[in-house]
């Protein structure tokens, strides 16, 4: 199942089997037949890490979704609450326990705390009066998730959130405890270089770790050559683009959650000739979405333009390798022809439902609508216009197009504009107010509190300076055959993934200038490593480093990165590890007061 974790560099189904092997423990702590009542939003990121015929092997024999009443009857033993640390579950688990039949035969209850354990909620569970229903209380440590080969996510969604409007630490917190969890499974990183507050305050939590486990050492030598920390804030711009690789388009438009989509039905139905296509499907069509599905793997990270090439060559293949059969004569040679089949079938599925999502997706870029937004974001990327009100924003804004598509590019040109003029600022608050409603009005506060979109204060605009010196736009960006990582978004170069690529070679030094104009301190630390565990590179060796951002990183970035580690002469392999995969829609969501009462 998980044998795409460890094709890469970094065989990441280490980190996978461990969580594993927590997870059996607890559940034999709770011996007998067992129910486990989830935290919905839970059931995703433990699907990557456990199917339910691991849960079932320890005798799990019910799944229930938390819900307030009276819990589903169950005749077992054990009821284990598996949830996220907040206040408000534990009221429902109250609820659950406090309604439980006490003339039936009881039943012993148990928490699971995902990722830490919180005096808060056990406080809250005590003046509800039902904590000593509970026989075991424990957390499990569930920091980094394995999402594929290369790439690691917490899945903490309110992280960028809680960082830059609230204040609160805690996801930096479970950062710096995740990284020590890498770091005694893959052995303790060298370099760690960092820009950014939020990099700042993981990289002395680290440290800090690493002195109090001083004696505790492990003797592994290191995986990993170098650790980069980013803050999402370092670079605001990246994630309110659309992204334009197929990856990206597919999260932009349906969505990926936790290695999954749903998509329309409509395309995928399978029709046989003749046959009236009455009874069309209406569930949503699922998809997994890794590089254990070997086509995904290789157009994923393309520019959509570049994917029917791709996907009309796979198709010539496959159809030369079914007529093989014509020339298959001796028994040896239809055997072997047999043998090949089934991977021959999954293909030939896989490019069917590939071709399906393409043509799905193309619909959309193709719209005038999709044109000229984008239109409007390279605008502002190569700096037209950016310091006066916008037609097309004007215009959208007044046919009361979706909020969300106006706060990105509200957002994108303030950024691109180092702030926006105030009678500018002014006239698209007081726009987005009177169309979409005065509730509004936290919204906007959060997005200028975590910089997003705000009145300029200074005169001078670092962003061409920014730009330049980093070539973030480059023009003739080659969609197919791509040269530059700016492929990804046809033409703009993500901020982020150019410093850690100047990182890597020439090196920081070469552009203080500009990492004096982004926001938050740039550091370098070095770890001691115990006596003899210093690598010998051989010749040739790639170095590896894992990049972790901070409040979110979109596929297109990832994208990026992968292009990186695949170019000839960088001689440098990346791991992708973030709070939260996101996009500009679920970033600018996680920023709104009550998103689920917007308008579509």
């Amino acid at each position: 199942m998980a044998a795409h974790l460890s094709y890469g560099r970094v065989n990441l189904n280490i980190l996978r089997e461990a969580a594993r092997k927590e997870l059996r423990e607890f559940l034999d702590k709770c011996a007998g037949s067992k129910a486990i009542v989830w935290d919905e939003y839970l059931t995703g990121p433990f699907g990557l890490i456990a199917q339910y015929s691991l849960l079932k092997e320890h005798e799990v024999e019910k799944m229930f979704t938390l819900k307030s009443g009276r819990l589903p009857s169950a005749d077992v033993k054990n009821i284990i609450f598996f949830v996220r640390p907040r206040l408000e579950l534990m009221d429902i688990i109250a609820e659950n326990v406090c309604s439980e039949d006490k003339q039936h035969s009881p039943r012993d209850f148990h928490i699971l705390f995902v990722p830490r354990r919180s005096m808060l909620c056990e406080q809250r569970l005590k003046e509800q009066g039902v904590l000593g229903s509970f026989i075991n209380i424990d957390e499990y440590i569930l920091d980094l998730i394995p999402y594929d080969g290369d790439l690691l996510s917490m899945e903490y969604e309110s992280a960028f959130r809680e960082c830059y409007l609230e204040n609160d630490q805690t996801s930096l917190y479970h950062t710096a405890k995740g990284l020590m969890t890498l770091q005694a499974l893959y052995g303790t990183i060298p370099q760690i270089y960092g820009k950014g507050e939020c990099a700042r305050h993981v990289a002395n939590m680290m440290l800090r770790m690493k002195r109090e486990f001083a004696g505790s050492q492990n003797q592994i030598l290191p995986v990993f050559d170098t650790l980069l920390l980013l803050d999402r804030n370092v670079d605001l711009l990246t994630p309110v683009a659309t992204q334009l690789t197929y990856e990206g388009l597919i999260d932009e438009i349906y969505g990926i959650n936790n290695g999954y989509v749903k998509l329309p039905p409509e395309k995928f139905a399978q029709k046989k000739q003749g046959e009236a296509s009455k009874d069309l499907p209406t569930e949503p069509k699922k998809l997994q979405l890794n590089s254990a599905e070997e086509l995904y793997a290789e157009i994923r990270d393309k520019n959509f333009n570049a994917v029917g090439a791709a996907l009309s060559k796979k198709a010539k293949i496959i159809s030369a390798a079914f007529e093989e059969r014509h020339n298959a004569k001796t028994v040896g040679e239809i055997k072997q022809f047999v043998s090949q089949l089934p991977h021959m079938q999954a293909a030939r599925s896989s490019l069917a439902n590939h071709t399906s999502v393409a043509e799905l997706i193309k619909d959309i870029t193709t719209s005038e609508a999709f044109f000229d937004n984008l239109t409007v974001e390279q605008e502002f990327m190569t700096g037209v216009d950016t310091d006066k009100v916008n037609t097309y924003i004007e215009d959208s804004i007044a046919q009361k197009d979706p909020l969300i598509k106006i706060l990105r590019l509200v957002c994108m040109q303030s950024v691109c504009n180092n702030g926006l003029k105030q009678k500018v600022f002014d006239y698209y608050k007081r726009e987005i107010l009177q169309t979409y409603g005065y509730e509004h009005i936290l919204t906007l506060n959060n997005l200028e509190k975590s910089g997003l979109l705000k009145p300029q204060t200074s005169s001078r605009n670092n962003y061409p300076t920014i730009r330049k010196t980093l070539k973030l736009w480059m023009e003739d960006a080659n969609e197919q055959n791509p040269n530059d990582i700016s492929y990804v978004y046809s033409g703009y170069a993500p901020l982020s993934i150019r410093l850690t690529q100047v990182l890597a070679r020439p090196g920081w030094r070469s552009i203080e200038e500009v990492l004096k104009m982004l926001p938050g301190p740039h550091f370098e630390e070095r770890q001691q490593l115990p006596a003899g565990l210093h690598k010998k590179r051989q010749q040739g060796e790639n170095r590896t480093t894992l990049v972790f951002f901070l409040g979110g990183v979109t596929y297109a970035e990832i994208a990026a990165l992968r292009f990186l580690s695949q170019m000839e002469d960088s001689g440098m392999e990346y791991i992708i590890a973030t709070t939260k995969l996101i996009n500009g829609t679920t970033w600018i969501k996680s920023l709104m007061d009550r998103p689920e009462s917007q308008t579509p």
